[in-house]
């Protein structure tokens, strides 16, 4: 299928709404930095006794700026690697609000399936009324603490996204950090802490000036929900990718496994099964799967997942290159300092060597008008689904694509509830959830 071209106003657009995304990650570090200033001050306020009492605060916060500063780094280097698909110097002066709801509706996405072999053929973008951009800022998350890394899929309006299919390559590009190296020397980073005044003066983000954050992206005004996403992509890392997330991943994903190694007990090399996984996030179920003898495809919406997830998958090159500070931005449910600073390292594996089935890839765009396709009908042996239907308005167009995609045969394996994020929402208009 020819890859789709786009009208101007529609270019303008996307490059609009990739552009706030980008400047959402490379202003990472600027509005962290702003809260520890703010906590500094709310210290600085209290009486003499008091601060002699939290004496303490004042090491931690540099402890915090050096956390800042790995993340940070991780985050510069993700974007150094990314590859977006249009021109991003073009329609700077493209005015309105940067709000998503000024945003267009529906430019289409074709992504094709051919030969038994999940793949796209062309740069997708999508809009609609849904949007997986905060499918992982999870209302469990404070209930149940950032020990557990467990982040339910949810939907909501969101600002469009771009993004190419990838499949693990195990490039080059991209410099990872030494991760075992800590602001005192210390190799045990959860210990670590920082006598500099100014930690993020000298930090690792400063060797590293990735080509789409120059000039215009670190001056855009970044809202505060934007800040939110990047922060819930870091806590995403861990439940898909650290060594820390393995038992919510054995919870969630290995049940999945476990039902399409009985469904497809005879899977041939030649001409393996098909899967896709919409939702797929970081990629993480998408990539197991593909492991396990299928020919997977990930489906996903977020351009803030996509954009990690692509880093991960293509451009790592070893297990537990990378150590991120993820809880950092949460003051709750953590025992003790070291408990919120602790580090995590990951990819817990490499995945250019994790025995991917040829044909693995990653698709942008939006569940419905991706799969509506009359290329996808009939294409795919199983549809595996975690924690994803509950991000549909209307379930029942979920499941008349499922059944549309499907061969004849063909199975549909589902973890996750039907309504979970909508279920308490209450507002004056009617909205079909």
């Amino acid at each position: 299928m020819s890859e789709r071209r786009y009208t101007e106003q529609e270019e303008a657009l996307e490059i609009k709404s990739l552009r706030r995304i980008l400047a959402a990650y490379a202003n990472y570090q600027d509005a962290a930095e702003r809260d520890v200033k703010r906590y500094e001050r709310s210290f600085k306020m209290l009486p003499p006794a008091h601060k002699e009492l939290l004496f303490h605060l004042g090491l931690k916060y540099q402890r915090l700026r050096w956390c800042i500063s790995m993340n940070a780094a991780f985050i510069m280097n993700m974007l150094e690697a990314f590859e977006h698909p249009f021109d991003m110097s073009r329609y700077l002066d493209v005015g309105g609000d940067d709000h998503p709801s000024n945003m267009h509706d529906h430019i289409h996405v074709d992504c094709t399936h051919s030969s038994g072999r999940g793949d796209c053929s062309t740069i997708s973008t999508s809009r609609s009324n849904t949007s997986l951009d905060e499918q992982h800022d999870n209302p469990q998350e404070d209930a149940k603490a950032h020990g557990s890394s467990s982040e339910t899929v949810n939907k909501k309006d969101e600002e469009d996204h771009t993004a190419r299919c990838s499949q693990p390559v195990g490039s080059n590009l991209g410099t990872s950090q030494g991760v075992h190296v800590s602001c005192n020397g210390d190799t045990d980073t959860s210990t670590a802490y920082c006598q500099d005044k100014d930690v993020s003066a000298s930090s690792a983000v400063d060797n590293v000036t990735p080509r789409h954050c120059a000039g215009s992206l670190f001056k855009l005004n970044v809202p505060p929900i934007d800040v939110d996403k990047v922060r819930c992509i870091i806590r995403n890392i861990v439940r898909d990718w650290a060594e820390e997330g393995q038992k919510e991943r054995d919870e969630c994903y290995k049940p999945i496994l476990e039902e399409l190694n009985r469904l497809f007990p005879n899977r041939s090399n030649e001409r393996p099964p098909s899967c896709l996984v919409p939702g797929a996030g970081l990629g993480r179920l998408a990539l197991e799967i593909s492991s396990l003898g299928f020919v997977s495809q990930g489906n996903e919406f977020s351009y803030y997942m996509l954009i990690c997830s692509s880093f991960i998958l293509n451009h790592t090159q070893e297990a537990n290159e990378w150590t991120i500070y993820p809880w950092i931005h949460s003051n709750c449910n953590s025992l003790s300092d070291n408990d919120q600073l602790r580090p995590v390292s990951f990819p817990d594996i490499h995945p250019s060597s994790a025995g991917i089935t040829d044909g693995f890839s990653m698709c942008a765009g939006d569940f419905v008008e991706v799969y509506s396709e009359e290329s996808q009908e009939s294409a795919w042996d199983a549809v595996v689904t975690c924690f994803f239907l509950d991000t549909a308005h209307n379930i029942v167009e979920y499941i008349e694509i499922i059944s549309k995609v499907l061969k004849d045969g063909g199975v549909w394996i589902n973890l996750g509830p039907l309504l979970y994020h909508f279920a308490d929402s209450y507002g004056p208009d009617d909205v079909i959830s």
